[in-house]
C-alpha cells in the first residue's frame, strides 16, 4: 500500500499554469499506475490522466491532452501534473490516485485548484 499526499494547488488566473505534485510513501510505488482525477463543484469526479511505471499515458479527453502533462519520478516516489493554459472550468479539487490492478485503490486527500477569469 502507498499513501499519497498532493501539493501545489492554488489560485491562478486564466491562461496561467500550475504544477501539482503527489508524494507517495511505500516501497512499491514504481509498480503502481498513478493517475489524477478532479471534482468540480456540483459535478462528478472526472478522470484526468494516468501514467504507468514505464511512462505510458492515458488522457481523459483531448482538451486535457493538449494542456496537461503527467510525469513521474520513481526515484523520488512522486508524480506530477503540469497544467498549462488553465481555464475557469478547470477549477476543481484534484486528487492523486494509484492502482496495481483495475481498481483505483489509493487516494490522496486532494488539492484545490481555482482558476479566475
Amino acid at each position: 500500500q502507498v499513501q499519497l499526499v498532493e501539493s501545489g494547488g492554488g489560485l491562478v488566473q486564466a491562461g496561467g499554469s500550475l504544477r501539482l505534485s503527489c508524494a507517495a510513501s511505500g516501497r512499491t510505488f514504481s509498480s503502481y499506475v498513478m493517475g489524477w482525477f478532479r471534482r468540480a463543484p456540483g459535478k462528478e469526479r472526472e478522470f484526468v490522466v494516468s501514467i504507468t511505471w514505464s511512462g505510458g499515458t492515458t488522457y481523459g479527453s483531448d482538451s486535457m491532452k493538449g494542456r496537461f502533462t503527467i510525469s513521474r519520478d520513481n526515484a523520488k516516489n512522486t508524480v506530477y501534473l503540469q497544467m498549462n493554459s488553465l481555464k475557469p472550468e478547470d477549477t476543481a479539487v484534484y486528487f492523486c490516485a494509484g492502482r496495481t490492478g483495475m481498481v483505483w485503490s489509493n487516494w490522496g486527500q486532494g488539492t484545490q485548484v481555482t482558476v479566475s477569469s
